[in-house]
């Protein structure tokens, strides 16, 4: 598989508001911001179509990314991404500065493992149920890992992996076990496949049918 350059050109925006964003966008070009660390906030532009195309990558929102902006390179991770609600476009990208030494908080997502062969679902006939498909994390920058593997080979129907089951690289931590050991939340579960009670056909009665008795009584009333 080849390695995805997750560098974007950037320009600083001289123009802000909301119509120098929208002339940005009819000339294929996205706003951003990059923000955090020691430097400044500051409003950049970037070419719409080559973001586009990182943003269909799953590391593009887990990795760390270089922006070159005017030939300063900035280490970075995406913050939040805007899309518009019901055309193929991005509306506006947020960046928060890597800072070397200094812990990040940010999202990664888990990869389930053996989803088809696990004991609960093959031998067992039982359904996946993914209670998260990502977790928050406190990391230094040098230890940040694109995503969690979450083998699930051997859960049988009824098992569930929580949080404190994972498998951690050395120097991450998960926010949410930061919390309190109520917090230990359900990552991924096997259960028992719904079954549909049948309905004997011999038992049921047409809308039209009356008992017998029934039919009497009404007959003696008139």
């Amino acid at each position: 598989m080849a390695t995805v350059d997750y560098t974007i050109k950037a320009s600083v925006r001289a123009d802000q508001g909301k119509g120098a964003s929208r002339r940005l966008r009819r000339a294929d070009k996205v706003p951003g911001i990059i923000y955090g660390g020691k430097g400044d906030p500051v409003a950049i532009e970037m070419d719409h179509n080559k973001v586009n195309n990182l943003a269909d990558y799953e590391g593009f929102y887990s990795h760390i990314l270089t922006l070159d902006i005017d030939g300063k390179k900035e280490q970075c991770i995406l913050k939040d991404m805007q899309r518009h609600p019901y055309k193929p476009k991005l509306t506006h990208l947020d960046f928060q500065r890597v800072e070397k030494g200094h812990k990040l908080h940010t999202n990664i997502p888990l990869h389930f493992l053996n989803e088809t062969t696990a004991k609960g679902v093959k031998e067992e006939g039982g359904v996946i149920v993914h209670h998260v498909n990502d977790v928050e994390v406190l990391v230094l920058p040098k230890d940040l890992p694109e995503y969690l593997e979450v083998d699930i080979a051997d859960l049988s129907i009824g098992d569930t992996i929580h949080l404190t089951d994972l498998n951690l690289p050395n120097g991450v931590e998960l926010v949410e076990l930061t919390k309190g050991e109520d917090h230990d939340q359900a990552v991924v579960s096997i259960t028992a496949p719904r079954v549909e009670k049948e309905v004997d056909e011999s038992e049921t009665v047409a809308p039209d049918e009356v008992p017998a008795e029934n039919s009497k009584d009404d007959a003696d009333k008139e």
